[in-house]
């Protein structure tokens, strides 16, 4: 058990990577799987397979407007050995149960996909309280921004990071923006914010335990 369990109504900072730092996403299908998984285990029914929920959705067996969410996705990014996602807590429990049932869900497909077998995670994932709405402004931005300041490329045309859900590029209905958007003027002001910080945060990559803190 967590020492500090999670709170409901509250934010946190979700991290996890690759056990040995292996890569996660070795093509564009793991990364398309892995979030299809992020909105369709969001709900507190039980979902046993995603084909089957693929199925029942198909049928209208499945009245998605009456799925309760256990989480608010607020931001994600997705790397090669590594993902970050900022989550509100919406039901009780419903950080772990949303993380376990993606952790679980995707090692399955990973295994399965790559002829192996054990732990694709290392550990159980990581997590920072969001307490105070200045970190949770600045965390929206290293965690939309995270390809970048990880060196993998510039986040401009990369799908896999709600960057571009922000800049309204795209909406693939995974993020609510509202509590961060709703903050600035414009997309083009929060865009500026964000590519600001990012620079900073991009050249402190070495105090990163720092910035996430």
């Amino acid at each position: 058990m967590r020492r500090d369990p999670f709170i409901t109504g509250e934010y946190y900072h979700i991290y996890n990577r690759g056990v040995e730092k292996r890569k996660i996403f070795l093509c564009n299908k793991d990364y398309f799987r892995f979030l299809e998984s992020m909105k369709e285990f969001n709900n507190a029914k039980p979902v046993y397979s995603l084909f089957l929920h693929r199925e029942l959705k198909r049928r209208g067996a499945l009245d998605v407007q009456r799925l309760k969410e256990l989480v608010e996705i607020v931001c994600y990014c997705l790397n090669p050995n590594h993902f970050h996602f900022i989550l509100k807590q919406t039901v009780e429990n419903g950080i772990s149960e949303y993380m376990k049932r993606i952790g679980g869900g995707y090692t399955k497909y990973f295994n399965h996909h790559n002829q192996r077998s054990g732990f694709l995670f290392q550990g159980r994932f990581k997590s920072v309280h969001i307490k105070t709405n200045a970190q949770l402004l600045y965390l929206s931005a290293y965690v939309n921004k995270n390809r970048y300041i990880h060196g993998y490329g510039d986040d401009l045309d990369w799908p896999f990071s709600s960057f571009q859900e922000y800049t309204g590029k795209r909406n693939n209905g995974i993020c609510n923006r509202n509590e961060i958007r709703n903050q600035f003027k414009s997309k083009s002001e929060y865009r500026e914010f964000i590519q600001e910080n990012a620079l900073y945060m991009k050249e402190k990559k070495e105090d990163e335990k720092y910035l996430l803190e």
